[in-house]
């Protein structure tokens, strides 16, 4: 049989900066006059972020499973004022993250509201502490903050705490729900302008961020009526066609409770800058994007777990940050995607990633509609001991933004106590290798049976750069 075309490069490296940053290029935005509508009056929410508040309104009564955390590293001095009026700059500029949410007897609808004249900044100085404790002192802090439930119709919906460690060390921990962050916010849009004000501010010189085309609330306006009509047809048609027949069940783990109970513990691993080199090398080979390249490796490791040949896994496809108009905003603009493979007759991995370039190619074009409404058209109960489409799912971090001297950003570093999905693996390309976080539920995994499954999956990743060599 011929193989499928391969993606041109062009295509190639315009599909990895959708993946990976959630982006397009300049040339393909539009001017706000072209895109933006009038804003609709109550604020609607997205369709995806309206699915992160209902799963909240159930879920979220059990566990924190929308609490995102990252952390800022801070070198040198950190003045606590300037730091705060940093904050205070950055609330004002992006009005979703001082907004609420309520639901009327029609919808959900986003309140936003006037920036408050002071803002709370919890500041901890660990310095008089004996040193061999403070790490420990400051992790459990943020967790702490991280575990702590929000409620969606009072402010703030995010946490910031300043903790000190020594005179020239200091963490600035940061905890949000989900339905106000998304990956770009949290990796690139915040760190890049809080480190961006703060060195302004404290050497007296104002604001030089450049004023927002739109708001996260233009995008939700214009999302609802993007979709509408064919487009809506379109997209939904798509997707019944892709879950078509009975919707495989992962049967990993063998066993799980009637209930889901939403709880998470985080694991962390690093794999060598070299593996990195060699995946990405073999995905150029094949016309394929590194994400591309870990799913495929993902439903092999599966499929040897399981011996199904049907397999679904989710991901997080940035689907409102195709138009470059909504680039610099901060808000929820991903929406989680079901990617199906068949691994029956036990293709090759060139043949796999053939199979990833389709499905991923189909999602990114069709991931405006949300998994709820997707659901409803094929007719998918619910499941109270699982996920309706997916248990399992995998991401591609996007790229650190090069931040000032000084100045650093981890992720995943601190537990909330909730995960939204069974295990949610996600990988960050970086300059000394691929840095992973999983993220699962210790209800249904041992942390041992975690540390083993990434194993296997990086053995399986080897063997497979080693044959194709």
């Amino acid at each position: 049989m011929p193989r499928e075309p391969l993606l041109s490069e062009a295509k190639r490296k315009l599909l990895e900066l959708r993946l990976q940053r959630g982006g397009v290029s300049p040339a393909e935005s539009n001017s706000r006059a072209e895109i933006l509508p009038p804003r609709e009056n109550p604020i609607p929410l997205s369709l995806a972020q309206e699915e992160v508040w209902r799963l909240d309104q159930t879920a979220g009564k059990i566990a924190p499973l929308h609490n995102e955390s990252i952390t800022i590293h801070k070198r040198g001095t950190c003045d606590p004022g300037t730091l705060k009026r940093s904050l205070e700059a950055i609330v004002q500029r992006h009005e979703i993250w001082r907004a609420t949410f309520e639901e009327n007897a029609e919808h959900v609808v986003q309140i936003i509201h006037r920036a408050a004249d002071s803002f709370e900044l919890p500041v901890s100085d660990l310095r008089n502490l004996p040193e061999a404790e403070r790490e420990s002192i400051s992790v459990a802090l943020a967790t702490q903050d991280a575990s702590l439930p929000f409620d969606l119709m009072k402010l703030p919906l995010f946490r910031v705490r300043l903790i000190t460690l020594r005179d020239d060390e200091h963490r600035i921990y940061l905890t949000a729900h989900q339905s106000i962050v998304d990956g770009i916010t949290v990796f690139d849009i915040f760190p890049t302008e809080l480190a961006t004000l703060y060195e302004n501010f404290v050497q007296g010189k104002p604001s030089p961020l450049p004023e927002l085309k739109a708001q996260f609330a233009d995008f939700a306006c214009w999302q609802r009526r993007k979709l509408a009509g064919e487009s809506k047809k379109n997209q939904l048609a798509y997707w019944q066609k892709q879950l078509a027949g009975d919707l495989p069940v992962l049967k990993w783990p063998a066993e799980r409770p009637p209930e889901q109970t939403y709880r998470g513990a985080m694991h962390a691993f690093q794999w060598p800058r070299e593996l990195a080199l060699s995946l990405k090398e073999l995905g150029g080979r094949e016309g394929a994007t590194l994400f591309m390249v870990l799913l495929a490796g993902f439903f092999k490791l599966l499929h040897r777990y399981t011996g199904q040949e049907d397999l679904i896994v989710g991901t997080l496809s940035p689907s409102g940050r195709k138009e470059g108009i909504f680039q610099q905003c901060i808000g929820y603009f991903l929406n989680p995607v079901a990617l199906r493979a068949n691994l029956s007759g036990n293709p090759s991995f060139q043949s796999l990633l053939s199979q990833m370039r389709q499905v991923t190619l189909g999602a990114i074009s069709n991931d405006d509609v949300p998994l709820g409404m997707i659901a409803e058209r094929l007719g998918v109960r619910p499941d109270p001991s699982r996920h309706s489409f997916f248990t399992v799912a995998l991401s591609v971090a996007p790229d650190v933004a090069p931040l000032p001297p000084g100045w650093g950003m981890t992720y995943m570093d601190v537990e909330s106590g909730g995960a939204r999905w069974d295990f949610y693996i996600e990988l960050s390309d970086r300059a000394d290798g691929l840095l992973g976080r999983v993220q699962y539920n210790p209800d249904l995994f041992t942390s041992a049976t975690i540390t083993q499954t990434i194993e296997d999956y990086r053995h399986l990743l080897e063997e497979e750069v080693a044959s194709q060599s």
